[in-house]
C-alpha cells in the first residue's frame, strides 16, 4: 500500500473512532464535536511523528476545513523565561466563540478487577497509564495551563479572548472488553467506542484456528483489512512472546475461519 493510500486508511478509521463520552458527562469537562468533513485528508503529515503528534494533524486539518471555524493557532508552548511550563493544543474561533482544545486519542482495555466504576476501570493495555490518570492531567495541568500569567501574557500577541474562552477536549478512544463481559453496557462512557477485545496468553489458544496478524502503532487507526501477510498460531505465539517479555501488548488482528476479523490486545501482565 503506498504512503498516501495508508495516511488516507489512518485519517478515515480516525474519523470513524467515536468520542469517549458525550457532552459533559464526565467530570462536567465539556466534549468538542469535530465535524467529519471533508472525508479526504490532503494536509501534511510526516510517518516519524509519534501517535499523539501524528493524529494532532488529523484535528488540525479538519479544522482548518470549516469554514465557521478562524484563528487557528497550534501547539503553543507556554514559556517561563527558559522553562517550558506546557503546551496548549490548539485555540481557534467558531461563529466568534474563543475555544481552547485539548486533544487525546486513547486505546483502554476495560478490567473490571480493577476501580469501582467504568472510569476506573479503563486502563492502557500496557498497564502503565489509565483514563483516571489522564483526566486528572487536563482538569489538574492541560486546562489550567491557559490561566497561567505567563500564557495571558503570550496571548496578547494574537489577541485571543483568554476571559470569554470556552474550554473543551477531543477526547476520541477505542475501548476493548474481556473475553467474559462481552455484552457490557455502558452507563457513562459511549458504547461506540467498543473496538474489539483483549486477551491474556493463556486465552489465546481459544484462537488457534485462526490466523493473526500484528499492525504497526499507526495502523491500530485503521479497520482490519484481509491484505496483509497472516501468521498461524504457532508464529504468533513466537512473536507475542517477544512483546511480553518486554511487557508490551501487541495489538493484534485476528482472522476467524469463516473469515471475520477481530482487533485484540493480548496483555502481558
Amino acid at each position: 500500500m503506498d504512503r498516501d493510500r495508508k495516511t488516507q486508511g489512518r485519517y478515515e478509521g480516525f474519523l470513524k473512532t467515536s468520542n469517549l463520552w458525550k457532552g459533559k458527562t464526565v467530570r462536567g469537562i465539556q466534549q468538542f464535536d469535530l465535524p467529519i468533513t471533508p472525508n479526504k485528508f490532503s494536509g501534511k503529515i510526516t510517518d516519524n511523528l509519534r501517535l499523539g503528534k501524528y493524529i494532532e494533524q488529523f484535528v488540525f486539518f479538519s479544522l482548518q476545513q470549516q469554514q465557521h471555524i478562524t484563528e487557528l493557532q497550534e501547539n503553543i508552548q507556554i514559556q517561563k523565561g527558559k522553562q517550558t511550563q506546557g503546551e496548549i493544543d490548539c485555540l481557534f474561533v467558531a461563529n466568534e466563540k474563543p475555544i481552547h482544545l485539548e486533544i487525546s486519542y486513547k486505546f483502554y482495555v476495560v478490567d473490571f478487577g480493577r476501580g469501582t466504576n467504568e472510569i476506573e476501570h479503563c486502563i492502557g493495555p500496557n498497564n502503565r497509564d489509565s483514563l483516571v490518570e489522564k483526566l486528572n492531567r487536563i482538569e489538574e495541568h492541560q486546562l489550567p495551563l491557559l490561566f497561567l500569567e505567563e500564557t495571558q501574557e503570550q496571548l496578547k500577541s494574537i489577541s485571543f479572548d483568554v476571559q470569554n474562552c470556552d474550554q473543551q477536549v477531543l477526547f476520541k478512544c477505542q475501548l476493548f472488553l474481556p473475553l467474559s463481559n462481552l455484552d457490557y453496557q455502558f452507563e457513562t462512557l459511549n458504547q461506540d467506542c467498543i473496538s474489539g477485545i483483549y486477551l491474556r496468553n493463556k486465552e489465546l489458544k481459544k484462537f488457534s484456528n485462526c490466523k493473526f496478524f500484528i499492525p504497526d502503532k499507526k495502523d491500530w487507526l485503521i479497520s482490519p483489512t484481509v491484505a496483509v501477510d497472516w501468521l498461524n498460531f504457532k508464529e504468533i505465539k513466537n512473536e507475542i512472546k517477544g512483546f511480553h517479555e518486554k511487557n508490551y501488548s501487541p495489538l493484534c488482528w485476528i482472522k476467524h475461519p469463516k473469515g471475520q476479523i477481530t482487533k485484540a490486545f493480548v496483555i502481558w501482565w
